[in-house]
Order: C-alpha cells, then structure tokens, then sequence
C-alpha cells in the first residue's frame, strides 16, 4: 500500500480553501479522503481583521468558537476546561480586566484538553478553538486560530456530507460577522 500527499487549492467564490487529499493505493484503486489545512487564511477576513481593535477581535473569535461548541456538548464531553477558556475571555471583554497568568493557564489548560482527545475530530478542533479564542486577549492575532480550528471542526463534522461546501458557508459567517462586528458602534 502505497500514501502520498498532494496540496490542493480550490478556488471557491474569490478565497481558497486548501485540502489536502490522501490517495492510499490498494489493488490498483486509489481512495481520495480531504483533510483540511489549519493553515489557510481567507484574505477577506484577514483583511478586516487589520482593520480591528483588540477587543472586537477578541468578540468575533468568541462568536466564532460558540457557533461551534455545540460539538462538545452533542458528544458528552465531560472536560470543563475549553468552557473556562471561554468564559475567562468573556471576563476579559466585560472588564478588560487582564492578568497574563489566568489568559495562558485557560489558553494552555485548554490545548491540554484537546490533546487528551485521541481522534482528530471536531471534539479536538473546538478544544483548540477555545486555548486560541482566549489567547486572543493577550494578542488579538489569535482571533484568526479561532476562527481556523472552528472551521475545522465544521469540516471534520462534515466529512461525510461536503466539507468543502461547509466550511465556504462558515467561513462566509464568519466574514459577515466580522462586518457586522465593524458596524457596530
């Protein structure tokens, strides 16, 4: 049995999507499975994101990770320390009230979780959302792994059905709220 990788970029409605498709060779056939790269950007978020102070930022990365933490609560996910990253950055933008010391253990406490999670699923990609989510309040460049791994964790709960088109229409909310974000007074 043979396995490679091969970068693709598909060109979706003007922002790209990179998948990476594994072909595993088995009796001359070769099986295709998307995986999708943490790693790509959508240009029209990051270029608002330029655009945005820290706790605008920190707000959409918080809306991002909520649209998606149902996912830990559908799969009985008895781990409390993704919430805590959450509700630490809710404290943050309610008070601005920040001690380095509480952001990192709810940023790290959270990835911890994640790493506990054996299957890369969409149960370790909302963990991994919320440690960046809260990060977020140190530096608001964290906002965007936010909104990465959530993207991710639609495309591995779709992964069955059309990821692809998934994760085009959250990464379409995600741009718009980001706008609506910006319009708010």
């Amino acid at each position: 049995m043979e396995s490679f990788w091969v970068l693709h970029f598909c060109f979706t409605f003007g922002f790209k999507i990179a998948l990476k498709d594994r072909s595993i060779g088995y009796d001359g056939n070769m099986a295709k499975k998307s995986k999708f790269s943490i790693a790509t950007k959508d240009n029209r978020i990051m270029d608002l994101l330029a655009r945005t102070d820290h706790k605008t930022s920190a707000q959409w990365a918080l809306d991002c990770v909520e649209r998606i933490f149902f996912y830990l609560e559908n799969l009985d996910y008895e781990e409390s320390r993704p919430q805590i990253a959450l509700d630490t950055l809710k404290e943050w933008i309610k008070t601005g009230n920040f001690s380095m010391a509480v952001i990192r253990k709810a940023a790290l406490d959270s990835h911890a979780a994640a790493r506990k999670i054996s299957a890369d699923n969409e149960t370790k990609s909302v963990a991994r959302a919320c440690g960046q989510a809260v990060a977020t309040a140190h530096v608001k460049t964290h906002a965007i792994g936010a909104a990465n791994y959530s993207a991710q964790a639609v495309f591995r709960a779709n992964e069955n059905l059309d990821p692809e088109l998934s994760v085009q229409k959250e990464r379409d909310w995600q741009y718009n709220r980001l706008l609506q974000l910006l319009a708010e007074p």
